[in-house]
């Protein structure tokens, strides 16, 4: 176990991450809801369906075109009537996502289905088999419904500067240990792209305190960038792959 790690219980844990999320010297966010539709009403339709937390809610950020899923789509814009719907709620675990969100993204059938869920699992210590198992249901039941599905893996949550110094190597190992389940659900899946949320190679031209908002929690609107930048790559083979499943898409 990781130094810091070994040193506390799960009950000191708890005790330090309700401290960390009710902080009363930094400020709070509202969720937002990231849904649009951009583009030419007479160009081809593309509908992206998102599920999951307050990575796609946005909280802390004044303009809504900054957030990184809304950067990525507007480039697909030029070529297509983009219908962008957020289904993702602040705080979400993937047990809850299986259960309040995947229904109606499943019913969508979207061309292109972004999963955006574990942060949460990771913070509040959710065992990584069970995560695992919510996941899988979760994909699964989109890669049915979906062209094609853009899974984003598990940062490094013991980056945020909000955190407790005792906390941030637990919370890294775990986010590692998440990552990787996010990867072996992937794995062999050939409508699903898997991204890499833990490399940027722009990471080093902005402080981490550059990347977070006020809250020291959430991502700032550079970190929004610095996001997009990373996902675009894997958000472009997601469109591919939905371009081969659905031949309607490819005339566009």
């Amino acid at each position: 176990m990781l130094a810091g790690a070994s040193l506390v219980g799960a009950g000191f844990v708890a005790r330090q991450i309700w401290r960390t999320i009710h902080r009363p010297d930094l400020p709070s966010f509202a969720n937002q809801d990231i849904s649009g539709t951009f583009g030419d009403p007479a160009s081809p339709p593309l509908r992206i369906v998102a599920i999951g937390d307050s990575a796609l809610t946005a909280p802390g950020i004044d303009n809504l075109d900054d957030a990184w899923l809304r950067r990525i789509v507007h480039a697909y814009a030029d070529r297509h009537r983009v219908e962008l719907i957020s289904l993702a709620v602040g705080g979400s675990r993937a047990d809850d996502v299986l259960a309040g969100q995947l229904a109606e993204a499943v019913l969508m059938k979207p061309d292109i289905a972004v999963v955006n869920v574990g942060g949460n699992d990771v913070i509040r210590a959710v065992g990584v088999r069970h995560y695992t198992a919510a996941l899988q249901a979760i994909v699964d039941r989109l890669e049915e419904a979906s062209g094609a599905v853009l899974l984003l893996g598990v940062g490094d949550l013991g980056a945020i500067p909000r955190l407790p110094p005792v906390l941030r190597p637990y919370l890294s190992h775990r986010s590692v240990i998440f990552d990787r389940a996010c990867a072996r659900v992937g794995a062999g899946r050939t409508r699903l792209v898997k991204t890499d949320a833990r490399r940027s190679a722009a990471a080093d031209a902005w402080s981490m305190q550059d990347l977070f908002a006020a809250d020291q929690f959430h991502a700032s609107a550079a970190g929004h960038g610095l996001f997009a930048d990373t996902v675009a790559p894997y958000f472009a083979e997601a469109y591919r792959l939905a371009t081969e499943s659905r031949p309607g898409l490819a005339k566009a």
